[in-house]
């Protein structure tokens, strides 16, 4: 029993192609090369003219183009001109993949059907020329770029290339030009289902060339050296038989019958408590490497068309596309940070404090910075502690092959220990990691402030505390800024770069070239409680233990928050960051706004007690542990989950609405990018702003939309 199948060659794409709107196109450049053997391979080197900054892209004109040339060397396969075909791409780039910007744009569902249809249409072609088809993957390729290697008889891939992968789950759209049918056919279920649905939702993680190739991707890996060279001898052996091209991965019937759907349903349960229910892209992911099976690779298309064609219509993707451009474009911009030539230059940092933050800063510090770091601490006891720490991770990057020996070496010498703050005399940028109280850390930063230079830039980390007021002791309080980062400090991508009244452009300006050295993505909030990501997330917590205390059982609280689409539940994600920093941020909360947080006693009764949450591996939380059911004090009158959705809705949308209002950032866009950056929002999401608009809680609690007109997707 067949499926449905396509006859692409009976479309009219004039409409896709009319729809392209101003298009930079991938050109397919064409030179015949004759091998050793004498036979001739076509060459097509895909180029869009632009520099490594702008990677090769598909977008219609661009498939237009490549079709053509594809028909053109059938004809000459043909007549017997050439012996095969090769693709490869412009130095250090095969091809990134689908044009977004182009997709995106796309006014309706019918245009994002031809677009997956055309992507099928002409990658296909590579494997109907009539001779053998090869990529020679010479650099980054993702998404569709990988799926043009996909399509093709035989691949290689240059030993240096930046990433591989499909990452399209991670946009809320799928593998939709190949990759959902060819991938699993070629490398076997269980690692098709790590290319394509589990690694973009470990943060769009991608695959290094050595690992792609023994998955079985590639069938040839070569240096950079000469990897043209290598991968032409190479195909010219294939071709004339002496080198034999082994599957090794391949699935076969045992696997086909028994192993794919066990790998399938575990998957989606694995699916289910990672991402919950509502994400459409990995489940629609699932369902497509599920059927391919079985069947042809005409019906695996005809799938995949159809699914690409529902989620490049769908909110999700419009969701997508408006975060994708946040942090691909505004999140290296960041909006209000004063000119860089204004910045110190930072030639040695202190780090006050030498407890678990304080070591983590001075690793990131000495690695990314590579400059001197002193940290200190009241006890040489706990400064040779917090030395050890240091060096111990710094031995597991070299144990991993991420540093070198010589390097390691060099960073352990950098960092130093001191209880005495006059060793801050030369340091240009000071931070504290000490405890979370206003007292302490004026208390800290006053010391220091007697040795450092005038002109030396401090920073607390704070997340929740009034910059304003710590620096209220100093000196110079214009040298204090806000540089919060989030835990594990080594994994978040987010800085909140807080600037108090006083603050000089030239201590807010270091902050931000300081955050970016690191390799963090910045973002300004004026000196507000909470500043962007804590105060919203104290909104979440707050309304869930309110729900708790009302008489709503855990379990049915964290059901309730699973469409706003956040990586965990409420009380998982304040098991993960501690019940007392979670109480804490509460109380500050509530002490600077006390008429719209919500302080929960239950909260600090539990933050008392250790493990307050029993857990299932396969379910997640199940319930509140027998110490934490001794304390809590509940209501009889527990809210509905709808009732719980919809009260954070607002509570969401109206503080958003007055934190703009107050100027706590410039636009809404940033704290969307602070949410996906800092909080782990799903891209999928767009952040909170676009759901919230999508589901009405703008209109009711804010005043009206923050985006006009809406993020949502196409009819």
């Amino acid at each position: 029993m067949t499926g449905p199948m396509t006859d692409y060659s009976t479309i009219d794409f004039s409409d896709l192609e009319q729809a392209s709107v101003d298009e930079v196109i991938t050109h397919a450049l064409v030179r015949d090369v004759n091998l050793p053997s004498g036979r001739t391979i076509a060459l097509i080197t895909l180029d869009n003219g632009r520099d490594h900054k702008r990677p090769n892209t598909l977008g219609p004109l661009t498939l237009r183009e490549l079709g053509d040339t594809l028909d053109a060397l059938a004809e000459r396969a043909a007549k017997g001109e050439i012996d095969a075909v090769a693709v490869t791409g412009k130095p250090y780039i095969f091809a990134a993949g689908a044009d977004l910007s182009q997709i995106s744009a796309l006014s309706s569902r019918d245009l994002a059907l031809k677009i997956a249809q055309r992507g099928h249409q002409v990658l296909g072609k590579l494997g109907g020329l009539g001779v053998p088809s090869f990529s020679f993957v010479n650099g980054l390729a993702l998404g569709g770029g990988l799926e043009i290697a996909l399509n093709s008889t035989y691949r290689t891939v240059d030993s240096s290339a930046a990433a591989l992968a499909l990452p399209e789950v991670f946009l809320g759209i799928i593998p939709g030009w190949g990759g959902a049918y060819l991938l699993p056919n070629l490398i076997g279920i269980e690692n098709a289902l790590d290319v394509a649905v589990s690694n973009p939702l470990k943060q769009n993680r991608t695959l290094k060339p050595q690992k792609a190739f023994e998955l079985g991707i590639f069938d040839a890996i070569f240096s950079p050296a000469d990897f043209l060279e290598a991968s032409l001898r190479w195909a010219d052996g294939v071709l004339a038989g002496s080198i034999t091209v082994e599957r090794r991965n391949a699935p076969g019937k045992i696997e086909r019958s028994v192993k794919w759907p066990a790998a399938i349903k575990i998957a989606r349960s694995m699916l289910e408590n990672s991402v919950g229910p509502m994400p459409l892209s990995p489940y629609r992911a699932l369902d497509l490497l599920a059927k391919a099976a079985k069947g042809t690779k005409e019906e695996g298309f005809a799938r995949e068309d159809e699914a690409l064609a529902d989620l490049v219509a769908s909110d999700e993707f419009a969701a997508s596309m408006y975060a994708f451009d946040l942090v691909q474009k505004r999140a290296k911009r960041p909006v209000g940070a004063p000119d860089k030539d204004l910045s110190r230059a930072v030639t040695k940092v202190g780090v006050i404090g030498a407890g678990l933050m304080a070591s983590q800063f001075a690793l990131l510090f000495v690695r990314r910075l590579q400059v001197p770091v002193v940290i200190t601490d009241v006890s040489q006891e706990r400064v040779e502690k917090g030395i050890a720490s240091i060096h111990d991770e710094i031995a597991k990057l070299e144990g991993k092959g991420r540093l070198d020996s010589d390097t390691a070496n060099r960073l352990r010498a950098l960092v130093t220990g001191t209880t005495d703050k006059a060793d801050f005399a030369d340091c240009d940028f000071v931070i504290e990691a000490v405890f979370e109280e206003t007292a302490v850390k004026q208390e800290v930063f006053r010391e220091v402030e007697r040795f450092i230079a005038d002109d030396a830039i401090l920073a607390t980390n704070t997340s929740s505390l009034s910059v304003e007021e710590i620096g209220s002791v100093l000196s110079h309080p214009e040298r204090l800024v806000g540089f919060h980062f989030f835990n594990p400090v080594a994994v978040m991508p987010l800085v909140e770069v807080v600037r108090t009244p006083q603050a000089s452009d030239e201590a807010v300006a270091t902050a931000f070239v300081v955050a970016k050295n690191l390799r963090k993505n910045a973002i300004g909030s004026a000196d507000a409680p909470g500043f962007i990501v804590n105060r919203l997330l104290a909104k979440v917590m707050g309304e869930a233990s309110r729900a708790v205390d009302e008489g709503a059982d855990v379990v049915d609280v964290e059901k309730a928050f699973e469409p706003l689409g956040l990586p965990m539940g409420p009380f998982e994600l304040i098991d993960l960051v501690g019940w007392k920093v979670a109480a804490h941020v509460q109380d500050t909360m509530v002490k600077h706004f006390p008429e719209r947080f919500y302080a929960s006693p239950n909260l600090h009764a539990i933050a008392e007690i250790d493990d307050p949450l029993e857990r299932d591996k396969k379910r997640g939380i199940t319930g509140w542990s027998k110490q934490a059911r001794k304390v809590i004090e509940v209501g009889s009158s527990p809210a509905s989950n709808d009732q719980i959705l919809r009260r954070v809705e607002d509570q969401l949308a109206q503080e958003i609405r007055l934190m703009l209002d107050e100027k706590v950032v410039p636009e809404v866009e940033d704290i969307d990018l602070a949410l996906i950056l800092g909080a782990g929002w799903p891209m999928i999401d767009g952040g909170a702003t676009p759901y919230l608009d999508r589901v009405g809680a703008s209109e009711r609690a804010a005043g009206g939309d923050f985006h006009s007109p809406r993020i949502v997707g196409v009819k």
